[in-house]
């Protein structure tokens, strides 16, 4: 039998960015262990089962699917998640849109709209954080939506709901403090889409026309029918978008209209207010 040192050191993930962590990752979960095991115990030997079930996932790895996909958890903000290849996988740089969103409002009642939620992330986390408020989130996929009400379940919290709705379809005549989405952004025929652990996500998630717009201009047109006055519309959109997503908010009438930087630096969040 092979140690855990010797299987990582072996898992032969070259072509992974995060080849190490991946490999940590699908050893642990085949051994029902946290990663600090892995650490701990690297001499320790590993049964036939787990070490099987290693080379299976390290297998669906080296084929680029995404290690969340395989393993059908993904952290984010202070959950851990349940992913599926219908929705995307929740990345680091949204968190900074839960950020934003929860310096925005006080802790007080607030009602919160979630656009696009997939597997509940956003919707979620901002739960989490401010139990006094009421969040929706909504989503066209009603596998998405199911996902989401799992999610939610698990995390047993009930100050959020979910619905299938394409953008605001399922709540006309509702009125919200705050409004965010992580919506799909990505021009048709970018070259993004058939690389990495994008080519297994859904690219209904992650195309919206020509310039990646399409979604985004929908929402900051329709957004101030759902808002209550002083209310604000948070939007995540591409490195290179935010001056044109300031442009659509000014051009609609939403005022402190600005964008904010991601760990990267890149320009990945803005926001308007509609007063």
């Amino acid at each position: 039998m092979a140690t855990i040192e010797h299987l990582l050191r072996h898992a032969d993930l070259a072509d992974s960015p995060s080849a190490r962590l991946d490999a940590e990752l699908l050893l642990a979960a085949a051994l029902g262990k946290p990663r600090s095991h892995l650490h701990t115990w690297p001499e320790r030997e590993v049964e036939a089962e787990p070490a099987a079930r290693f080379a299976r996932d390290l297998l669906r790895r080296r084929n680029g699917e995404p290690v969340a996909y395989i393993l059908g958890l993904q952290g984010f903000w202070t959950l851990d998640l349940e992913v599926a290849p219908h929705t995307l996988i929740p990345r680091a740089d949204t968190e900074l849109l839960v950020e934003i969103a929860l310096e925005r409002l006080a802790d007080g009642p607030a009602e919160v709209l979630d656009l696009g939620t997939g597997s509940g992330a956003i919707a979620l986390a901002l739960a989490s954080e401010r139990p006094a408020w009421h969040v929706w989130g909504v989503d066209r996929v009603e596998q998405a939506v199911a996902l989401a009400e799992r999610n939610r379940a698990r995390l047993g919290l009930a100050n959020v709901q979910f619905r299938a709705s394409h953008w605001f379809e399922a709540v006309a005549g509702e009125a919200f403090a705050l409004i965010v989405s992580n919506p799909p952004y990505i021009a048709a025929g970018d070259h993004h889409l058939s690389e990495g652990d994008l080519r297994f996500e859904p690219a209904s998630a992650l195309v919206a026309g020509p310039d990646g717009l399409d979604d985004i201009r929908l929402i900051v047109e329709q957004a101030p029918a759902h808002l209550l006055p002083d209310g604000w519309l948070l939007l995540e959109h591409g490195f290179d978008q935010a001056g044109a997503v300031r442009q659509l908010l000014r051009q609609r009438g939403f005022v402190q209209v600005h964008s904010r930087c991601d760990l990267g630096g890149h320009e990945r969040v803005t926001l308007g207010e509609w007063v």
